[in-house]
């Protein structure tokens, strides 16, 4: 195990100072935004329950996966463009993931906050357990999908973050 670095704060001013140029002189990306988000899912029908029914994101695609024969691709709409999706990969039997360097820590997803207390109440009335707010985050819960995703809602607009603009 590397051992970290003596002084967090330091080696992270020397990081922006380095690699973070001023919003004014950063280049516009080459990127449009994720197309979609694609994880695996050990069961189609209770991830379409969890996240089109608990949370309220619709399910807008459901195919074959072109990749594997047999596996089912989805997709649900979290707003401004942006996708969900989930493989099924039956046959295959894969494990249950862990969290690893270059696996998934969480997926944060903005809600507005008029929705951030009623999807605390879903969560509720669907057996989620969740944690948050607290532990100094006032504008979030924690839960975990069926297949131990963990996800986070956040009542932050996208591009905010503790309640100031990313970046700048």
């Amino acid at each position: 195990m590397t051992a970290p670095p003596a002084d967090y704060e330091a080696r992270r001013t020397e990081l922006r100072r380095t690699y973070m140029k001023p919003a004014a002189e950063r280049p516009t990306s080459t990127a449009r935004g994720i197309h979609h988000l694609a994880l695996i899912c050990s069961d189609v029908e209770r991830t379409i329950r969890f996240y089109q029914d608990a949370l309220g994101f619709p399910l807008v695609e459901l195919m074959e996966n072109r990749d594997y024969k047999g596996s089912t691709h989805l997709f649900f709409d979290l707003g401004n463009g942006n996708l969900l999706a989930f493989f099924d990969f039956p046959g295959l039997g894969l494990q249950p993931g862990v969290e690893s360097i270059g696996s998934v820590q969480h997926i944060a997803i903005s809600v507005e906050p008029a929705q951030f207390e009623a999807l605390k109440a879903r969560l509720e009335a669907n057996g989620v357990a969740y944690i948050g707010p607290d532990r100094g985050i006032s504008n979030s819960v924690y839960f975990k999908d069926p297949d131990n995703i963990q996800i986070e809602l956040l009542r932050e607009p996208l591009l905010e973050m503790g309640g100031r603009p990313l970046g700048e």
